[in-house]
């Protein structure tokens, strides 16, 4: 039998974990599993065409925000050419409305919800012994009965939601950079935990109610190996990778004693939970060692508090601070527009302190209403309205206007441009000088760009210096 796992993923310098670790953890099956890995910048045609010549008898694909539509069209096309082919979907945009998916698309043959290897891996031994047991009277539908973890369409093409699978021990999970050569000029993904200790309502890490770690000495032997290759980037997709203080200065010893001085190690924390010795650390390592993301997301108590997020901030600023003081770290710090509770004057005055803590990053992002999460059960409660379409991004709510998420997304584009590019550091710095708020500059020279009809045009970076002369000189 021959299967191929597909992913289609954001940009060409990604890869997609998933698929690898699927084909990984099915070792008995490794030599009839092909992974293919596409972009949506890609041609629909090329993808498709691609996907035809590999004539699989067994085709997962890895369902995401940023590819569901793209999967979409391929659904629909697929099997008109390759009519034999069993379809099965998996990830995280699937997984939650498994049965509304299997409806839309009648020819796909069912959905992997939740942990994948596992799954599989058992899905592949039962297509293996499919024929065996048919001719012994075993019926189709108790095949797949007893697997946990999916949904199906049974006999009489009613879609059968079998219980969640039992989640897996990290630890089992094989190794998937062997062939380290194959990803080349992408981002390496890493995994070292798996779930989260919190439960933030707008995340599906929320919905997983069991935080495991690979371990640790497993992992040091693993990273040892992307050091010995010199990647340039390790990006860990740990949701919180500091909940366990044994388990980060573990790995985080292991790196300042093994560097290479090349590889730089990304990793997401919650600052706030950051112990004084763990900051000493930090304090030691080479600049771009590593970087860290810290999620924020408001200052105003009320908001933090209905979406269930656990932050101490005065503690969150102090270890930023802490950390600044070496230079030696880049931190990159972020807020989201939309939550509950949020209006656009609190959301001001969010972006304003963390704004004055001066990360090197700041990340604005806007609330998605993510399918399976508690934001997603409570928005009619919330007055959430969002976009139909993927990534399903927050229109307006009881707090916050449409006129007003337009008028932040403004303030995003002018923070890309002059504050995150680093690219006119100082001419912002002197422009702070004229302001109380660092949101009101950023939300004036946006309306200047309105008003001036420059937004949606390709400016260079002189033109961008440009025209923030004009609008100092206004």
């Amino acid at each position: 039998m021959k299967v191929l796992l597909a992913a289609v993923n954001a940009k060409y310098i990604h890869s997609n974990l998933a698929v690898h670790s699927l084909k990984a953890y099915a070792r008995t099956y490794t030599e009839e599993i092909e992974v293919a890995e596409y972009t949506i910048n890609q041609t629909f045609d090329a993808i498709l065409q691609d996907i035809y010549r590999r004539k699989p008898d067994l085709l997962g694909i890895s369902c995401y925000l940023w590819n569901i539509e793209y999967v979409g069209q391929l659904l629909r096309e697929l099997p008109k050419i390759l009519p034999d082919t069993k379809i099965w979907l998996g990830g995280p945009e699937v997984s939650y409305d498994a049965k509304a998916v299997l409806e839309q698309y009648p020819k796909v043959e069912g959905v992997m919800c939740g942990e994948g290897e596992e799954t599989f891996a058992e899905l592949l031994r039962v297509y293996h012994e499919e024929k065996g047991a048919l001719c012994s009277g075993v019926k189709r539908d108790e095949l797949f009965s007893d697997i946990p973890g999916i949904a199906y369409r049974n006999k009489d093409k009613a879609v059968i939601q079998n219980d969640f699978r039992p989640v897996i021990d990290l630890s089992t999970i094989p190794f998937v950079y062997d062939h380290i050569e194959d990803f080349e000029n992408r981002i390496i993904y890493y995994e070292s935990s798996r779930g989260c200790p919190f439960r933030c309502s707008y995340c599906l890490s929320s919905v997983e109610k069991t935080l495991r770690f690979r371990d640790v000495e497993r992992v040091k032997k693993e990273l040892a190996f992307f050091l010995e290759q010199e990647v340039a980037q390790v990006k860990f997709v740990d949701r919180t990778f500091n909940c366990r203080h044994e388990h980060a200065m573990g790995i985080w010893k292991f790196l300042i004693e093994h560097d290479n001085g090349v590889t730089n190690f990304h990793f997401e924390i919650s600052a706030d939970l950051l112990t004084d010795e763990e900051i000493a650390l930090i304090g030691q390592m080479r600049p771009g060692l590593i970087q860290l993301e810290i999620g924020v997301q408001s200052t105003n108590g009320a908001t933090i508090t209905e979406i269930h997020r656990t932050m101490q901030l005065d503690r969150l600023k102090a270890v930023v601070r802490s950390i600044q003081e070496k230079e030696n770290i880049h931190e990159h710090l972020d807020l989201i527009a939309g939550l509950p509770y949020e209006g656009y004057e609190t959301f001001a005055r969010s972006f304003d302190e963390i704004y004055a803590l001066k990360p090197n990053q700041l990340q604005l992002g806007f609330l998605k209403v993510l399918k399976g999460s508690y934001m997603y059960e409570h928005a009619t409660e919330y007055g959430l309205i969002y976009r139909s379409r993927p990534p399903y991004e927050v229109l307006k709510t009881n707090w916050l206007g449409f006129g007003e998420i337009l008028r932040i997304r403004q303030v995003e584009e002018m923070l890309e441009v002059y504050y995150n590019s680093g690219q006119y550091a100082t001419a912002i710095r002197l422009l702070e000088t004229q302001y109380a708020s660092a949101f009101a500059m950023f939300t004036e020279l946006g309306t200047f760009y309105e008003e001036h009809g420059y937004f949606g045009m390709g400016h260079s970076r002189m033109r961008r210096a440009e025209i923030l002369l004009e609008f100092a000189k206004e």
